[in-house]
């Protein structure tokens, strides 16, 4: 045999190879026409669409719908609850084919997706100012809250820039400046301070020092070395300020832990300090005046009705100095010795500003209209004010504000790029820290070492063991599990206050912190047999022998408690304020653990809970109340698949706590899942969601993708996500090697070239 027809009949056997790779087998096909032409015809068209319009030749033209049905016959929800099934052996199967099918359409046709431009979200400047100037500061008294895409704050398409907002940057430029130089023209202005509202002012508040009690402590920055006035406020049972009715206990006021006033009872609560310049903590409580007898007491719980309302903090009075702060050795990197070197000196500072602040070298000419700016301050006072106006004028640069990524010229629309080393750097950072990249990671970037799998291994690593990784627990997680909405819920329960509130965010927050740096697999959100509990969370669910506002680790012994699903932050912020949301508690687990989100209601439904089922009738159960609401067709379909879960969670009431009985009737929390797996209450839920550990598992590779690419994950990024999980089971689904994935994926390390290159000043008018 010829050469020639060697390579003809090996490259036909290839493409038909390939084409039979990208369809779906007849056997398959027939199986979905036999059970989902009932709905999904061109009759009734139920989502959307009808199988007899798909090509199973041809999956490509319809990828998006074909993720879509993948995903409701992994999760067993098609067919719906009611119709007739095929055995799950056979869903296995169309599953398994389809999958293999889509995934090699997406090695022929790569889509690693593209950002639009992508503003910094203001817990994102707050930390890069952090990060650059060690300056902390409070974002949101400087700019306004973002809105939310995806689950997200820092979805790029959602991050739009007014002109309002642009204002709002640049007068936060000025200001942080100011702090970071030290400004001697400081005017004395008037901070507020007051402790979290409903926090528990009569035991000991964790972070304040052993021995006191109620208070509050604030990091603030003192922006000179002056003179400042404290106004204690002292607040009684009906907030009103009184004076020391019904304690002796003086106050104890603290400064980086080191005691600078005791204020005794009989006392004025103002007083006046002088404080060094730069970032500092202030603790303000009330201090024990009878000795503890043992370590509880410590802890106790005391009957005073008197409080630490708050303080203000008026300065800088009668300043000395701009102080030698942190901020200033981090910018003042050379200090000029004589007026000849005041320009050499400020070129080397604003460039290594510039560099750090805009994530990768920065031209020379880009340093020279910094260097105007500089001229500008130095010529109005002095050398400081003149690196104070460049500083400025870097923190409201589209580049410090945007993170900007290059698209080369030699690409075509429509083709993909891998980013540069140093746009990586810029991803990576703020996936892992929502910050910028420090100099270890810039220095990377700038060898080439990020494009090398094993390198880029080791900076991941790196990142993750850095306290700045703890960005992953409050900005992910807490959105994704939907921590940050207890700040907004108030149950109507008297067990419920603003202390057991910060301790249930606090647990779940704990719990996902140490899978992290204990490089534990993500399933134990689901099964941990452990927890992190304070003594106000652990008398809430019954825990003996905690005392104390200290969270510490303790082992779950209850079935029912193990996981996510038994933590009280979960079904508080799935409840309604005065009872249990079966529905609500069905949604949260849909959406958020099996990456499945029910359809919306259909318009003018009218849900009545809260009142029986027929006017005039005995209380009736939650449960007995949505199993009535189901007799309507419309709403038997999708609730079939929301309410199980919910029911099987009705032993814990509104927020969380265990309970027997409701509306004087035993709970009955045994149901059954859509596709039929029995569920004994909470316990039987969560073995079945374990029983779904790769489903769980590809959830939280979505919503990391999503993250750590501020856009919403697209149906050409499955295939990705499933490799990420695939290869994550070989260690039981570790949440490092997830993360790992993600920033190892294609759709994270390459972007597709746009018709339109981003325009920054374009974007800014029009957004």
């Amino acid at each position: 045999m010829s050469l020639l027809r060697h390579a003809v009949l090996l490259t036909g056997a290839l493409l038909a190879a390939n084409a039979h790779a990208q369809q779906l087998g007849g056997g398959h096909w027939n199986t979905l026409k036999q059970y989902c032409s009932k709905c999904h015809n061109t009759d009734d068209f139920s989502g959307g669409f009808a199988i007899d319009q798909l090509d199973p030749a041809n999956l490509h033209a319809d990828a998006d719908l074909w993720e879509k049905i993948v995903r409701k016959l992994r999760s067993g929800m098609m067919p719906p609850p009611g119709q007739s099934r095929p055995a799950v052996v056979d869903i296995t199967r169309v599953v398994s084919s389809l999958e293999t099918a889509l995934d090699d359409t997406a090695a022929r046709h790569p889509n690693p997706g593209a950002v639009v431009l992508h503003r910094m979200n203001r817990n994102e400047y707050a930390n890069a100012v952090r990060d650059l100037l060690a300056l902390p500061v409070d974002a949101a008294q400087m700019l306004p809250a973002d809105d939310s895409a995806s689950g997200f704050d820092n979805i790029a398409s959602a991050l739009v820039l007014s002109p309002a907002l642009m204002q709002s940057y640049i007068t936060a430029a000025s200001r942080i400046s100011r702090l970071a130089v030290g400004d001697m023209g400081t005017s004395s202005v008037v901070t507020r301070f007051q402790p979290p509202p409903g926090i528990s002012q009569s035991a000991h508040v964790e972070g304040l020092p052993l021995g006191t009690r109620g208070g509050l402590r604030v990091q603030h920055v003192f922006p000179l070395d002056a003179e400042y006035e404290f106004n204690i406020r002292r607040s009684g049972p009906n907030n009103f300020v009184l004076p020391y009715a019904g304690t002796r206990d003086p106050i104890e006021v603290a400064i980086d832990g080191e005691r600078v006033a005791l204020i005794e009872a009989d006392k004025p609560t103002r007083i006046r300090l002088a404080v060094k310049a730069g970032s500092h903590t202030v603790q303000i409580a009330f201090l024990h005046t009878v000795a503890e007898q043992e370590v509880n007491d410590l802890y106790a719980v005391h009957a005073q009705s008197v409080s630490v309302g708050g303080f203000d903090l008026q300065g800088p009075l009668k300043p000395q100095g701009v102080g030698n702060t942190e901020s200033r050795r981090r910018i003042f990197i050379c200090q000029p010795k004589a007026e000849s070197e005041h320009n050499a000196c400020a070129r080397k500072i604003i460039s290594a500003l510039a560099t750090r602040a805009w994530r990768g070298p920065v031209a020379d000419d880009a340093v020279d209209d910094l260097m105007d700016f500089y001229r500008q301050g130095a010529g109005l006072r002095d050398f400081d004010t003149g690196v104070q106006y460049a500083l400025a004028r870097i923190l409201s640069d589209p580049r410090f504000v945007y993170r900007f990524e290059h698209e080369p010229d030699n690409v075509r629309v429509g083709d993909s790029y891998a980013l540069s080393g140093h746009e990586l750097a810029s991803r990576l950072s703020f996936f892992l820290w929502s910050s910028i990249p420090d100099d270890e990671l810039l220095r990377a970037a700038g060898a080439g070492e990020l494009a090398q799998p094993k390198k880029l291994q080791q900076q991941i690593d790196r990142m993750l063991a850095d306290p700045r990784a703890d960005a992953l627990v409050r900005n992910f997680a807490a959105q994704w599990l939907g921590l940050r909405q207890l700040a907004t819920i108030n149950p109507t329960s008297t067990d419920y206050d603003g202390t057991l509130r910060e301790s249930m965010q606090r647990e779940t927050e704990l719990l996902f912190a140490s899978i992290l740096r204990e490089d534990r697999s993500v399933l134990d959100l689901l099964d941990a047999d452990y927890t992190f509990v304070d003594e106000r969370l652990a008398r809430h669910y019954g825990i003996a022998g905690v005392q104390g506002s200290r969270f510490r680790r303790v082992p779950v012994t209850d079935a029912d408690r193990r996981g996510i699903l038994g933590h009280a932050s979960v079904l508080t912020l799935t409840s309604a304020p005065n009872r249990t949301s079966v529905v609500k508690r069905g949604q949260w687990v849909l959406e958020n653990l099996l990456g499945t989100p029910p359809s919306p209601p259909p318009p003018g439904v009218e849900i009545k809970l809260d009142q029986p089922p027929v006017p005039g009738a005995a209380a009736a159960t939650l449960r007995q109340r949505m199993e009535q609401h189901r007799t309507n067709p419309s709403c038997g379909a999708c609730h079939g698949v929301i309410d199980p879960i919910g029911v099987a969670l009705e032993h814990f009431d509104a927020i969380g706590k265990w309970r027997d009985a409701a509306a004087g009737q035993s709970i009955d929390a045994v149901t059954a899942l859509w596709d039929g797996t029995p569920l004994q209450g909470a316990a039987g839920l969560r073995k079945a969601l374990m029983a779904r550990s790769p489903q769980f598992a590809e959830t939280v590779a979505e919503k990391l993708l999503a993250y750590a690419l501020g856009r919403k994950v697209e149906y050409y990024d499955m295939p990705a996500i499933r490799g990420i999980v695939s290869r994550a089971g070989a260690r039981n689904y570790r949440l490092r090697d997830l993360i790992k994935g993600v920033a190892s994926s294609p759709a994270f390390q390459r972007r597709v070239r746009q018709p339109t290159a981003p325009d920054p000043l374009v974007a800014r008018s029009t957004e």
